[in-house]
């Protein structure tokens, strides 16, 4: 991969600042740590780097501080990303998150002003924002995750020769829209008991399920599975316009991302088999198969998959 701003050196505090994101990754984020083991180590690191920024800014969202305070702390995290972009992070900064994604930022394209969407998706979160509609719930979900998938394309790159580059971005976007609607299904319960409902009003009242998901049993006359099924659907068609990505990347970075996207979609397919085990609990995969998914990652099997299928000419409905 060609880098588009100048190489810097691994020194020392730079390598210190990189092992602790890598750790910060391995401990929080077992589904995403899964994906970027199979990238060389430049690519890991610098992945590494933005998921230690971007679980900063989703932890003060979801901390237990007054909504003062968060914003006040999302503000600090736009100064430093405004440090990264004026080259005002040194190796020996005492924040070794900033010394990472400064490092990372300037060995890689990486579109910073996606943190800052992230920033403002979380401000929606802390501001209590609810969705009356796709479309609202969506431009949500852009920021939250669409922004991820764009950041990462910006380390991972397109391969050399692969067609259709153009639209590259506009499919990592789709895809992290798909990944976050499946988390917002899998977390329906945990987000009710914190008071946060992502779902749109008005699919929440074609299905009877206004009065939320308190409990490990559905209201009385809600449709839930429906609405859960519905949810699904959507979710799938972003997977399958999202999974044109793969073709476009090498193989590496096809694998990692097969295998991060795999594992969600291999979670919807859980929920979709038992819409009420969200109630229940979080859903989730074993070792095993996250295993086996990332195997078929590094085997190419999604990407060929993806390659045989005509390119989407227009976003689809489930997108739009």
């Amino acid at each position: 991969m060609v880098a588009t701003r100048t190489e810097r050196r691994l020194t020392p505090p730079v390598l210190a600042a990189y092992s602790y994101c890598e750790t910060v990754t391995g401990q929080q984020a077992r589904n995403f740590a899964y994906g970027i083991r199979l990238l060389p180590p430049p690519e890991r690191r610098a992945m590494s780097a933005l998921y230690a920024l971007s679980r900063r800014i989703d932890d003060i969202g979801d901390g237990a501080l007054d909504p003062v305070e968060k914003e006040a702390r999302l503000a600090d995290t736009r100064a430093l990303l405004v440090r990264v972009r004026e080259g005002r992070v040194c190796d020996e900064d005492t924040d070794p998150v900033a010394v990472a994604l400064d490092h990372a930022a300037r060995t890689h394209p990486v579109p910073l002003d996606a943190l800052d969407e992230l920033i403002d998706g979380v401000l929606m979160d802390v501001r209590g924002r609810r969705y009356a509609t796709w479309p609202d719930l969506r431009a949500y979900c852009r920021c939250v995750a669409g922004a991820v998938g764009r950041l990462s394309l910006g380390v991972l790159g397109t391969a050399p020769g692969a067609r259709d580059t153009a639209r590259a971005a506009e499919y990592a976007d789709t895809l992290g829209l798909a990944l976050q609607l499946t988390n917002i299904l899998r977390d329906l319960r945990e987000d009710a008991g914190n008071g946060r409902v992502y779902l749109p009003a008005d699919d929440l009242a074609a299905f009877g399920c206004t009065a939320g998901f308190h409990h490990d049993t559905p209201p009385s006359g809600a449709d839930f599975a429906g609405l859960v099924r519905f949810e699904v659907r959507r979710a799938r068609a972003l997977f399958e316009e999202g999974f044109t990505l793969l073709p476009m990347l090498d193989r590496r970075s096809a694998a990692c991302v097969a295998a991060m996207a795999g594992i969600y979609r291999r979670l919807l397919a859980r929920i979709d088999r038992d819409p009420y085990a969200v109630l229940r609990g979080r859903v989730s995969l074993p070792a095993r198969e996250k295993a086996y998914v990332a195997a078929r990652g590094l085997a190419g099997l999604d990407a060929r998959h993806a390659a045989r299928r005509p390119a989407p000419d227009t976003p689809s409905r489930a997108a739009a």
